[in-house]
């Protein structure tokens, strides 16, 4: 007997594809992208990402999920395979070049809604996680905390958008410089 409330095939389709557009639109063009260009990119009516998400927030919610989502399970990876320092830099590497991509303009969104709030709680609870095992192995400085970490997360790329003429990977040179920071020798105790 089939079951009567599993989505449609064809419906599964259009939201991955909805969503894979929208991911694709919104680095291209910003938040203000139109649903409508949205659909025509995913090949779909406006009616379709209207049935699938009530709102373009909503839909925006759902891409900023899925990438958290992705970046969740890199670090669980990197957590459970690797040594926890290479777990830690490797992690804070992938999670500054995301923000490096077109896309880190979806984490400026405000739209809060259950799923994000909940991927936003894994993915803090994953960097304390992450720095509480590279604290205890003694490569990480004992100050230092995962809210640290994610915050210091965003530098690199804000930091390098200052420089005239900057190339596409002066950000790596600035997380560096905070990867360098972040090891216990010669670190002095850290104010507040």
């Amino acid at each position: 007997m089939t079951d009567v409330r599993a989505p449609r095939a064809d419906a599964v389709r259009n939201r991955a594809r909805l969503l894979d557009a929208a991911e694709l639109e919104f680095a291209d063009r910003g938040l203000d992208v139109s649903v409508a260009d949205i659909a025509a990119r995913a090949g779909v009516g406006k009616g379709t990402v209207f049935r699938h998400f009530t709102t373009k927030e909503d839909l925006l919610a759902t891409v900023v999920v899925h990438r958290l989502e992705r970046l969740i399970a890199d670090g669980e990876r990197l957590a459970d395979t690797s040594p926890a320092e290479t777990a830690l830099f490797e992690f804070v590497t992938l999670a500054a070049g995301q923000q490096q991509d077109e896309l880190s303009v979806l984490t400026a969104t405000d739209t809060v809604n259950d799923q994000l709030d909940d991927a936003q709680s894994r993915l803090f609870a994953l960097m304390e996680r992450l720095v509480a095992d590279a604290r205890a192995a003694g490569v990480l400085r004992p100050d230092v905390t995962g809210e640290d970490v994610a915050l210091l997360i965003c530098a690199p790329g804000h930091v390098a958008g200052f420089a005239p003429g900057r190339g596409p990977d002066l950000w790596r040179r600035y997380l560096g410089i905070i990867l360098d920071g972040l090891r216990p020798e010669g670190a002095h105790p850290l104010p507040h």
